[in-house]
């Protein structure tokens, strides 16, 4: 088994992922090699709740262009899991 830290790399914060929060359901960047089973393993590990539900997904990196050299390079590519907690089940991503 992986340890927690490895996988988990942080959570996503935007407008959207916080009001997913209100229906347990959280956002995290993970490892590209990361399975299903190692995210459901780590954020139960993490943070001490039962997970239901794990959908991930690969997203490519933007391709950028510097505007004064011209010079064209990419944005890194990350993989997000979408995670979905057990009823009454929380993770306090915003305390102190």
């Amino acid at each position: 088994m992986r340890d927690a830290m490895s996988v988990l790399i942080r959570p996503v914060v935007s407008e959207k992922t916080t009001g997913l929060m209100d229906h347990r359901t959280y956002v995290f960047i993970v490892d590209p090699k990361a399975t299903k089973v190692d995210v459901r393993n780590a954020v139960e590990q993490a943070f001490n709740v039962k997970v239901t539900n794990v959908n991930t997904l690969n997203r490519k990196g933007k391709s950028t262009r510097n505007r004064r050299t011209g010079v064209v390079g990419t944005r890194p590519s990350t993989k997000r899991a979408i995670v979905t907690l057990a009823p009454g089940d929380t993770i306090n991503l915003f305390e102190n």
